[in-house]
Formats: C-alpha cells, sequence, structure tokens
C-alpha cells in the first residue's frame, strides 16, 4: 500500500518537535552545571592576593601603551607608564585594577582596565628564629601559625612561645601581627598565613 505523501510529512514534522521537547539544550551547548561551575570559579581569583614574581597582563582598553605585560618585583612593586612604580603585594587583582583607573583619570577619560594573573608564584611563608628547620614552607590552600610552626620542626627550648610576630607584607607597608604559642595549642582562634608572610620566633 503506498503512503500518501502529506501523512509522511506530518508524521515526520511531529516527530522532530516530540525530539526537541524530550531533549532540551542549555545556551551555547552547556550543560546548566557547567555554567554554575564556571561563575563560581572566579571567586577564587578575586580572593587571591598577589605576591612577589607573580606575572601580570595589564590591559588598558584601546591603548596599547599603556597596556603592559610584569612581574611584581621583590620589593612588590611594578612599574606602569605615566603612573610609575605602584603597590601590587597584597592586593588583589581587582583592587590593583580599581588603583591602575583611578590614577589614569588624570590622563584619560573613563579608562577601562583588566588585570590578569597570567602566572602565580607558589604560595609559600618563612619561618625564621628559634625553631629547629628554619626557611619556607608551602601554603596548601589554607595553612595556619601554628601548622607552619610544626612543619618548620617546633620551637627549640629558649625560644620567646609569647611573643611571635608575623610579617605581613600589604599595599599600606609591612603590618606586624603578634602571636602567642601557648594560646594557640590551648585552641585560640587560628591564624592563617598569606603568601610572603615571614614568622618571627625570637629567643
Amino acid at each position: 500500500m503506498t503512503k500518501h505523501p502529506r501523512i509522511v510529512s506530518s508524521v515526520l514534522t511531529l516527530s522532530t518537535v516530540a525530539l526537541c521537547l524530550s531533549a532540551p539544550v542549555s545556551a551555547a551547548g552547556k550543560d546548566p552545571d557547567d555554567k554554575k561551575a564556571s561563575q563560581s570559579a572566579p571567586a577564587l581569583v578575586d580572593d587571591y592576593r598577589l605576591a612577589p614574581g607573580d606575572k601580570l597582563r595589564i590591559e588598558v582598553y584601546r591603548d596599547t601603551q599603556m597596556s603592559q605585560s610584569v612581574q611584581i618585583r621583590p620589593d612588590g612593586k611594578i612599574t606602569l607608564p605615566l603612573l610609575g612604580d605602584l603597590e601590587a603585594t597584597g592586593r588583589t587583582p581587582i583592587e590593583l585594577r580599581d588603583v591602575i583607573a583611578k590614577q589614569l583619570k588624570e590622563y584619560m577619560t573613563n579608562p577601562v582596565v583588566t588585570v590578569i594573573v597570567v602566572e602565580a608564584t607558589p604560595a609559600v611563608a618563612y619561618v625564621t628564629g628559634e625553631v629547629n628547620h628554619p626557611g619556607a614552607v608551602t601554603i596548601q590552600s589554607q595553612l595556619t601559625v601554628l601548622q607552619a610552626l610544626a612543619i618548620a620542626g617546633g620551637l627549640k627550648d629558649f625560644a620567646n612561645a609569647k611573643n611571635i610576630r608575623i610579617l605581613r607584607r600589604s599595599a599600606l607597608g609591612v603590618q606586624t601581627i603578634a602571636f602567642n604559642y601557648k594560646d594557640a595549642i590551648r585552641g585560640s582562634t587560628p591564624v592563617y598565613l598569606r603568601p610572603g608572610d615571614t614568622i618571627v620566633v625570637p629567643d
């Protein structure tokens, strides 16, 4: 028996509609969960604190001379045309972006600035003074001062456990944070290290 062409066409059309309704596709053909993951990832970047050795790309919209690839120097600064030296260490990429944009307003109207971390240095802190194994300790995710001291082999017998200091470089200079080892082992609020921090254990 020969099927009528109009009937065949109608069957094909209905089948196509059924397939479209049964398999919805999100925008750009991506799973909605992938979109959620991509939206949550930048939060980690936004919280990242810049450190000496980090390689950055500074993009100024429609200004090729101001757009620069730079590396943060050991003194924590970068140098840009017109602006000179800028403190970068201790700031987030967004904070540095805002500082650059604010200063550029003296030279251009409504500058649009982007700061990209091209390569981050390994996150380390330093332990010095009256510990058994002074030196650098790697910060994996989060590291407390107490944990860093344990990695450094613990305190020596004559260490001044109540007057330990953490030296932290920020955009405002070097900050000193007091740390009492005896309070820490009793369960006081933990102090978390940032990349570049130096723990000084006096005698």
